[in-house]
């Protein structure tokens, strides 16, 4: 019995071959289909990361940028202090000048005081000894008495302007007193200030009643308004801009007057878009052209009126 393996033709041969190459192109397409799907998900991973990178950045970006308004608002409000402690240090550099003054005239009074009494036992016991010893005249008698009246009546002068002047003394030392702590005061709010300014921190407080000086309210808007008066009179020497019909009402963003509206003008700045458009260098170049006014740009926030007011102008037609 014959039992070698069978031998295999030609064409059972090709249908080996053609099997097998089937197999591989089959295998071929379904690990690039897996090659596809793995690349896809690598790039939807990649994506992800990349939005959310970019979301963190616009956060750190707002953030910055609040954090830069708050720095200048302290900066601000830190150079107003230094402001009011350098006049407190004034006043008080004065009234410390009168008081010395004062001393120096009561001094000078007790002084006047003591000799008009001593001249006056003087002449007292040189009367009683002439006439104990000797007989005078009468009229000597009574020109040492008329010297006795006026040195008495100068006594009695002296001694009625002595306690107006040790009132005077009392209160302007009162004065002064009241004077070195409000000075006191104004230091410790300096060195809290600079403390805050030097720590990148940033501390808001409720202004009191005694805070506001001369009534005026926590705005400051009359002394702004008087500013305002000063900076108009300024304006007024210089050559008016031309305004056309695209110029905005800027007096329509609270806190900007017509002085305001026109030193903007001489800024070359006439829209809302312009304002709402406003950098950190271009808002310090306002503000020193309206000196005084740095805080009212952030607290009355122009720029965000200026985006308000410019959308309603020109609403987005999307």
């Amino acid at each position: 019995m014959d039992l070698s393996p069978p031998e295999l033709t030609s064409v059972e041969l090709g249908l080996l071959g053609i099997l097998l190459i089937l197999g591989l192109v089959i295998g071929w397409i379904v690990r690039g289909n897996r090659c596809v799907k793995e690349k896809m998900a690598v790039n939807a991973g990649w994506q992800g990361q990349i939005a959310a990178q970019e979301s963190e950045h616009a956060r750190l970006a707002k953030q910055n940028k609040s954090l830069m308004a708050q720095i200048s608002e302290n900066q601000a409000s830190h150079r107003d202090s230094k402001m009011r402690a350098h006049e407190l240090s004034d006043s008080l550099k004065e009234a410390f000048d009168r008081r010395d003054e004062l001393q120096r005239q009561i001094k000078n009074v007790r002084n006047d005081l003591q000799a008009a009494l001593g001249q006056r036992d003087k002449l007292q016991a040189e009367i009683e000894g002439s006439t104990a010893k000797y007989s005078v005249t009468s009229k000597s008698i009574k020109d040492k008495d008329d010297k006795i009246f006026y040195l008495s009546r100068e006594l009695q002068s002296w001694q009625d302007r002595v306690p107006p002047l040790v009132e005077r003394f009392r209160t302007r030392d009162l004065e002064a007193q009241q004077v070195e702590a409000e000075l006191a005061k104004a230091k410790g709010r300096i060195e809290e200030l600079e403390s805050l300014a030097e720590s990148d921190q940033t501390r808001i407080e409720s202004a009191s009643g005694n805070a506001l000086a001369e009534g005026l309210d926590a705005s400051n808007d009359q002394y702004e308004e008087t500013a305002e008066h000063a900076i108009a009179e300024q304006d007024d020497e210089m050559a008016p801009a031309e305004l056309d019909a695209s110029t905005d009402d800027l007096r329509k963003i609270r806190g900007i007057g017509p002085a305001i509206e026109k030193t903007l003008h001489s800024l070359g700045i006439y829209r809302y878009g312009q304002i709402a458009d406003l950098s950190e260098l271009d808002i310090d170049r306002v503000a020193q052209k309206i000196r005084g006014f740095r805080s009212r740009i952030g607290r009355e926030d122009w720029i965000e009126q200026a985006r308000s007011l410019d959308r309603q102008k020109n609403p987005d037609p999307g």
